[in-house]
C-alpha cells in the first residue's frame, strides 16, 4: 500500500439494504489506474470517508477477484455510518487502504475450515466464505456457524440458504431470541457445536463480541482444536489506520496495523480483559 493517508475517490455503484439498520455499499474507484492497482486480502479493511464529516474503518466483504467492485457492509450507528446510509448510487465517497493483516488463507489450504461469527461480526468472514467457495478445490470441508442476538438481526439469509446446499459445506444458525418462523437453533452460537463437524486439525476463524469469542475458544479447546489453529478478527475504535493515534491498542498490539486478524496465542492473555 502506497500513500496510506491519501483518500481516493470512489463511486457508489449499488446500495443494498440488508436489514433496517445494516446496508451494503458496492464501490468502484473513479480513477481506472487506481482501480487496476488496488488489491486486498480477505480480512483487511478500508477507511471509508464521507466528505466533510469523517472516516470510518469498514471491512471489505467482497472477493478479491470481483470485477474491481469493493463491497462494504455497514451498520448505521454513528455520525459517519448514518451519513453513509443516506447515500445513493452515483454519489461519491473517499477510500484509503487496504489496511491490516487478513486471514491466514495460505496456511488454511488443504484443511477443514470452521468459521464462527456473532452479530455483524459476520462481515469480516463473508469475504473468506466467498474466497473459499470460489477456489473450492484448495480447501477441505467448510463449516459456517453464525449467531445473532435476535433472529431478526440475521442478514444474508438467502446466501446462508444457498451455501447450506453446496457440497462439503455445513451451515448452522443460532439466535439468543427467536421470532415466529425462525428456522435455526435458539441460544448462543456454541449450541451449534454438537451438530457441526469440528475436529482436531481444523483451522478456525472467528469474529464477533469478545465475550462470545472467549466462550467459543473455551469450547474449541475442549474439543481438541490446537490454540495455534484459532484466529480472531478484533474490533477497536480505529482513527488513523496506521498505528499512530493509539486508539485501537490492545496491550502491545495495534488492531489497525498488527491485526485486525490475530492468532489466539497473540491475544490469549488480553482477550476480554478490561482496559485492553
Amino acid at each position: 500500500m502506497s500513500e496510506p493517508h491519501i483518500l481516493r475517490e470512489a463511486i457508489i455503484r449499488e446500495r443494498i439494504q440488508e436489514s433496517p439498520t445494516i446496508f451494503t455499499l458496492r464501490l468502484a474507484f473513479t480513477d481506472p489506474e487506481q482501480r487496476a492497482r488496488y488489491s486486498f486480502q480477505p480480512g483487511q479493511f478500508n477507511m471509508v470517508a464521507l466528505y466533510g464529516v469523517g472516516q470510518s474503518p469498514i471491512s471489505i466483504v467482497s472477493d478479491p477477484k470481483d470485477e474491481h467492485l469493493l463491497d462494504h457492509t455497514i451498520r448505521g450507528l454513528g455520525r459517519v455510518s448514518l451519513g453513509l446510509s443516506r447515500l445513493t448510487p452515483g454519489e461519491r465517497v473517499g477510500l484509503r487502504g487496504p489496511y491490516g493483516r487478513g486471514w491466514p488463507l495460505v496456511a488454511a489450504q488443504g484443511r477443514n475450515i470452521v468459521l464462527v461469527t456473532g452479530g455483524l461480526g459476520c462481515a469480516p468472514a463473508v469475504s473468506v466464505i466467498r474466497y473459499i467457495l470460489r477456489r473450492r478445490d484448495r480447501f477441505g470441508h467448510l463449516t459456517i456457524l453464525q449467531g445473532v442476538k435476535h433472529s431478526d438481526d440475521l442478514i444474508w439469509r438467502q446466501q446462508y440458504e444457498r451455501w447450506s446446499k453446496l457440497p462439503d459445506v455445513h451451515v448452522g444458525l443460532a439466535a439468543d431470541v427467536s421470532a415466529p418462523g425462525w428456522f435455526g437453533q435458539v441460544g448462543p452460537v456454541t449450541v451449534l457445536f454438537d451438530r457441526a463437524p469440528i475436529t482436531p486439525g481444523s483451522l478456525v476463524m472467528m469474529c464477533g463480541p469478545e465475550m462470545m469469542m472467549r466462550a467459543v475458544v473455551t469450547e474449541l479447546l475442549r474439543r481438541g482444536i490446537d490454540e495455534n489453529d484459532i484466529w480472531l478478527s478484533m474490533e477497536r475504535n480505529m482513527h488513523c489506520a496506521v498505528g499512530l493515534c493509539g486508539h485501537c491498542q490492545i496491550g502491545p498490539h495495534f488492531v489497525c496495523r498488527d491485526g485486525p486478524v490475530f492468532s489466539y496465542p497473540e491475544l490469549k492473555a488480553l482477550l476480554g480483559e478490561r482496559g485492553f
